[in-house]
């Protein structure tokens, strides 16, 4: 059954009842200039802001971050976006572009992918020197999407249409940036935010000098920070950085999620300001919620890996919380001025000499090779395990081997590794094939008095101090005003203090190139800094090479897709009751296609519709909308089943609804067909 076409206009937000009892979560942005305020002073910036849909494959796709092969994508409950924010200083012309997408990592596949198409759509205005690429490290995005084997081994190789839906994404919320730039202030204000985090590997963190302990009393970074973009007393725009996993989700989650920074995002966007994902090109307002020093953060309080379904609400608090602690800084902070400003390098990690001035004992080191040790195998135990076999700490087989094999063999190793149980030499396999990045690129980015150090990787909270603390020092600038900017524009896995290194906890265990890799880092980022101070230039180094013609693609496309025998696509085989109320879940059943055909990239697989007095259909929530989630299973050989649900939300007008439907059927020549279902029509009273 076909739907009319619903009249578009910007709709009504259905707020989920998280507007309700939140105090905060409602309240203005835009609160005008109180009277007799003197005018805001021209700071000389302007800004553009941009958000763009970067949802790739949502069924049939190992999902990222927890490196389970059980975990495919069935569905999807929150689209994944791109926020970014263009800085351009008008004094000097210098510019910085800040991109966080909501993705589980930003690869060197992605990073070069979005470089090349800026540079082919702007020239040499943007590039690797002043464009900033960050994750927020969901847990529960597809995979598949790197050049390096070893993060699309659960996806069974490299999926090319999420890597176009994630670089697009990227690309596609630059240009909106771009396109959006215009005279704006810049604040800047820092806040504290505890009982939304955790240390996850407190044994570790135990081990840094008293110095670093006593700067975290509660072993925890609380530090949550704002950047706002205003426009004739409006805020327009924010971004917030705080340091969090992205875990809140489980590993037995199997639709795709934004997870909790992806929720603080869409809370603030969609239902405090009603932006419009579908129609809104140009929103009033954008957020991002960033990630800093999260590598030892977790949001489960309990140190116990999340559960589904309860996860849902979990994920839900998670966000709320760092949107109200962002949401309290508005109206406060210091007005930015000064400098637009960035510095990048490649650095090769497998081999760097660290300076005695950063090593901590006085006396030269090096860097080696990538080993994943075997803690790294277990996975961290507190946010979801890995593989069975293996554990936290401690492995004495894997120490054996280590011992009396790899080290024997190879004392430099040992010198730049131990007391690493090897698991996999993983820099003796990138010799045959590209398993993880060794060459990648290190960042410092200033904005007035903001300084952002973009490390490619996963930070521990003392690792990040000791950061920060190097950049503070060379630049002057006050500690609070340093961030790391984590997950930046490759990755290679985790950075730990030495200290903590030596625990070989998960996060020990996937430092890479070994027990001088932070130092290695402080020694590159003191250079970057004192460049930046100097104005002077440094060079590029070693980049990455393109890998593009060497992914592996191992899993098959959609080959066919047939409806259940005497059904035809978008029938529904089980329709929503005749009436609901605000709280029940409406659900309906389709006969379906496979969701891989058209990814609906800035588009929307499902509607829930209201009939208006003039009985046009109106949508009030679509497939990014908290309260919706869209199910795939296969039914049989080529069949497709969906199952599409909406969590009636409190104070949901009285009015007659249905949902709708919109899928694609590939037929065997390869003709992919849109077809549109509908229910019948049902009563919330």
């Amino acid at each position: 059954m076909s739907a009319e076409r619903p009249v578009r206009s910007r709709r009504t937000v259905l707020r989920a009842g998280a507007l309700t009892g939140l105090g905060l979560a409602g309240a203005q942005l835009a609160a005008p200039a109180p009277a007799g305020a003197a005018p805001a002073r021209d700071t000389g910036y302007l800004v553009g802001r941009g958000l763009a849909d970067a949802t790739g494959e949502v069924a049939e796709v190992g999902m990222m971050g927890y490196g389970r092969f059980d975990q495919q994508a069935a569905g999807l409950h929150t689209r994944l976006r791109a926020r970014a924010f263009v800085v351009v200083d008008e004094a000097s012309g210098r510019r910085v572009m800040l991109i966080v997408a909501d993705s589980p990592m930003i690869f060197g596949s992605v990073h070069q992918a979005v470089l090349r198409r800026l540079a082919e759509a702007y020239g040499g205005l943007y590039t690797a020197r002043n464009v900033l690429i960050t994750a927020t490290h969901t847990h529960s995005g597809p995979g598949g999407y790197s050049h390096h084997l070893l993060y699309n081994t659960t996806t069974f190789g490299f999926h090319r249409k999420t890597f176009e839906a994630v670089a697009d994404g990227i690309l596609e919320a630059a240009r909106r940036a771009h396109d959006d730039l215009a005279p704006s202030e810049l604040v800047l204000s820092h806040g504290t935010l505890t009982g939304a985090s955790v240390n996850r590997s407190r044994s570790a963190f135990d081990r840094n000098p008293k110095a670093d302990r006593d700067h975290f009393p509660d072993a925890v970074d609380p530090h949550t920070t704002l950047l706002r973009v205003e426009r004739a007393g409006r805020t327009v725009g924010a971004v917030n950085w705080f340091p969090v996993h992205s875990t809140s989700m489980s590993g037995d989650n199997r639709l795709i999620s934004a997870d909790n920074k992806g929720y603080a995002a869409y809370h603030w966007e969609r239902e405090v300001n009603e932006v419009d994902y579908l129609s809104d090109g140009s929103p009033a307002f954008v957020s991002a919620f960033a990630q800093t020093n999260s590598g030892d953060m977790s949001p489960n309080l309990d140190l116990r890996p999340p559960t589904t379904p309860e996860d849902f609400a979990h994920t839900r608090a998670s966000g709320l919380l760092q949107y109200e602690a962002a949401a309290a800084q508005l109206g406060r902070g210091a007005r930015l001025s000064g400098p637009v400003d960035s510095r990048l390098v490649y650095v090769d990690l497998s081999d760097v000499t660290v300076r005695p001035e950063f090593t901590g004992d006085g006396r030269t080191h090096r860097t080696s090779k990538p080993c994943v040790g075997a803690s790294m195998a277990a996975g961290s135990m507190e946010d979801g395990p890995a593989f069975p076999g293996f554990e936290e700490g401690e492995n004495p087989f894997w120490d054996a081997i280590s011992d009396s094999v790899i080290y024997t063999a190879s004392p430099e190793l040992k010198q730049a590794q131990a007391p690493k149980d090897v698991f996999v030499p993983i820099g003796e396999m990138n010799r045959v094939y590209p398993w993880v990045q060794e060459r990648v690129p290190v960042m410092l980015v200033r904005i007035g008095g903001l300084y952002l150090i973009g490390i490619p990787g996963e930070v521990t909270v003392c690792a990040g101090l000791r950061l920060r603390r190097t950049v503070a020092g060379i630049v002057g600038a006050d500690l609070d005003d340093v961030l790391v900017a984590g997950y930046a524009n490759a990755y290679f896995h985790y950075l730990t203090t030495p200290e903590e290194y030596d625990a070989q906890q998960y996060e020990g265990g996937s430092t890479l190139f070994g027990r001088w890799q932070l130092p290695a880092l402080q020694q590159t980022a003191a250079a970057l800094a004192t460049a930046l101070r100097d104005g002077t230039e440094l060079p590029l180094g070693p980049e990455a090479p393109d890998l593009s013609g060497k992914a592996l693609s191992l899993q098959p496309g959609v080959v066919l897709d047939a409806p259940p025998a005497f059904r035809k696509f978008g029938d529904v085989l089980v329709p929503p009751r005749e009436n609901y109320r605000a709280g029940e879940r409406v659900e309906a059943v389709f006969a379906g296609a496979h969701p891989g055909n058209d990814l609906h990239r800035g588009g929307t697989y499902l509607e829930v519709q209201l009939r208006k007095a003039d009985g046009t259909w109106h949508t009030v929530a679509d497939d990014g909308d908290w309260p919706t989630r869209f199910h795939w299973k296969r039914d049989g050989v080529a069949a497709s089943q969906v199952t599409l649900t909406w969590d009636v939300p409190q104070g949901t007008p009285a009015g007659t609804y249905r949902v709708v439907y919109h899928g694609d059927a590939r037929s065997l020549t390869g003709t992919i067909t849109p077809f549109t279902g509908t229910t019948p029509a049902f009563t919330v009273r």
